[in-house]
């Protein structure tokens, strides 16, 4: 058994059924604060899964399928960034384990700075790592005309991810997606996108994937109302690499106080599958910072 197999399978696997659903996650590590990770696309918790035991020697780790991604359930047509917060939230209640270091990528920023703007009790800090908020520049990310991404349109379309991708999920994300980041197959190889593929495959396995890029598309109005009138106020640290500082842009128009900024040079999109031992040094440094700054 090699040792990347040797730790997942040491991680605890659970579900809670909350607000009006079935989320599964998974758990590690037995002391220290609580920790959050949730996935981006096209991902679940399974993207976490060399980062977990780094995390879980210090800290308690809990990485969860968002709504219509991985083993939870499926996702309706009205699923949103709002929907997937308050998914959160109630996870974190379900939990009991007090307020967590949130951490969120990709196409979740807009859920984790939702949950951390409505629910701040929830939330001892957050991290995002190559991410975007609606209203603060990741709606350009599907602007085919200046370079954005031609699959997030048709993704948040109602319908078409049934259409396009389901059946040829391993195809879109093994031949098309991973590539397409120029991601390697160190990575990112045969027996991980068999994962994705397992769960994106099924009926409505894009659905997760859909409501948050419609989301991404559409809230921004909102979204700008809601840093207004809530700025975050718990530390935030911004984590970019391939998209340099798109992510420290966006939380910092979210944020009451200075963002801490990381740029990871040479490193791809996918940080937490391409530089696991890396961005585990990052967050447990700024797990670090917060304990520092609220023992003064």
């Amino acid at each position: 058994m090699n040792s990347d197999q040797a730790a997942v399978d040491r991680i605890r696997h659970d579900t809670a059924t909350v607000n009006g659903t079935r989320l599964h996650y998974v758990t590690a590590g037995d002391h220290g604060s609580p920790v959050l990770l949730v996935h981006g696309f096209p991902e679940s918790w399974w993207a976490f899964r060399r980062l977990i035991p780094l995390l879980a020697a210090r800290h308690r780790v809990h990485a969860v399928d968002l709504r219509g991604f991985g083993d939870s359930d499926t996702a309706g047509d009205d699923h949103s960034s709002s929907v997937a917060a308050d998914d959160l939230h109630a996870l974190i209640q379900h939990l009991a384990v007090g307020p967590m270091h949130v951490v969120g990528q990709d196409v979740s920023g807009g859920t984790v700075y939702r949950l951390a703007a409505r629910h701040p009790d929830d939330v001892a800090s957050l991290t995002a790592i190559e991410s975007g908020i609606a209203g603060f520049g990741a709606e350009r990310l599907a602007d085919v005309t200046h370079g954005g991404a031609w699959y997030i349109g048709a993704l948040a379309a109602p319908g078409v991810a049934g259409l396009l991708f389901e059946k040829e999920a391993s195809a879109f994300i093994g031949d098309y997606l991973y590539p397409l980041y120029k991601v390697s197959s160190a990575s990112v190889g045969p027996a991980d996108v068999a994962e994705y593929a397992r769960g994106y495959g099924r009926p409505n396995g894009f659905s997760g994937a859909a409501g948050l890029y419609r989301s991404m598309i559409t809230e921004g109005d909102e979204f700008r109302a809601l840093a207004a009138a809530h700025p975050l106020r718990m530390p935030v640290t911004a984590i970019g690499s391939r998209g340099g500082d798109f992510t420290y842009r966006a939380f910092s128009g979210v944020a009451a106080h200075g963002v801490t900024s990381v740029r990871l040079d040479g490193v791809g999109h996918y940080v937490a599958q391409e530089a696991p031992e890396l961005l585990a040094e990052v967050l447990l440094e700024a797990f670090a910072r917060t304990k520092a700054g609220a023992a003064r």
